[in-house]
């Protein structure tokens, strides 16, 4: 689960149009992402100003992936967030529309709640070209775009001197198997390296995944990484 993948990599096997709404205070800021993902063939659907704005256009456009702004005038972003993912948007194809936040600052606290809320991952502002284009695409489909040693970083500072957040009463739900499986997805491990650590084929690997998301009623690897935190399956420190 790397931050971003390699841009050659980006975009292989995809043939539908990938939908886009760009969520930000500053116009510039929308303006130079919608030229850099439009030259990327990426189709900007849809701006928004603030959070409300950013919920209509949602409403309205339905897109596959929303950049949203943290900060914002009026609903901030979080709010937007959290509002959106509670609301079951969906894609014109049916599929969850996700989220990526964007920030000036990695370790920003409404960062964390915008992950924990179900957000897909989240962007510097000063991210690349190719890596914006590139992490458009990877949330699109579904995975997930936040390097483990970042989280580690943000559930320690924000969950330091608190112990767990909630209590995660499905954790004792989980195989042994599928709770190991957890572990060594919250330390960075991919599909590929999980099946060569534990000696299982992809796609069996893909299916205890499937199944903790399901039993933990979790979105996506992000959600996965965050639960073994604060579960106190894994140690931020470890």
């Amino acid at each position: 689960m790397a931050l971003v993948p390699e841009p050659s990599e980006a975009g292989e096997g995809m043939s539908e149009p990938l939908r886009v709404v760009v969520a930000d205070d500053q116009a510039l800021v929308r303006s130079g992402f919608t030229m850099i993902l439009a030259a990327a063939g990426v189709d900007v659907v849809g701006e928004a100003g603030d959070g409300e704005a950013a919920l209509a256009a949602v409403r309205r456009l339905r897109p596959d992936v929303v950049l949203m702004d943290i900060r914002m005038p009026g609903m901030d972003g979080l709010e937007a967030t959290r509002r959106l993912l509670a609301s079951g948007a969906t894609t014109t194809a049916g599929e969850p529309t996700r989220v990526i936040i964007l920030t000036t600052f990695d370790l920003d606290e409404y960062v964390y709640a915008a992950l924990r809320t179900g957000a897909s991952g989240f962007l510097l502002k000063d991210v690349t070209p190719d890596h914006l284009v590139h992490a458009v695409r990877l949330v699109r489909d579904g995975d997930a775009l936040l390097a483990p040693s970042i989280t580690r970083r943000l559930v320690d500072r924000f969950t330091s001197g608190r112990g767990v957040v909630e209590d995660h009463g499905a954790l004792p739900t989980l195989t042994a198997r599928e709770r190991e499986v957890l572990v060594l997805l919250a330390r960075g491990l991919s599909n590929a390296e999980l099946a060569a650590e534990l000696q299982l084929g992809e796609a069996t690997v893909k299916t205890h995944v499937a199944r903790i998301l399901a039993k933990l009623q979790l979105r996506d690897r992000v959600q996965a990484v965050i639960f073994a935190y604060e579960s106190g399956l894994v140690s931020p420190g470890s």
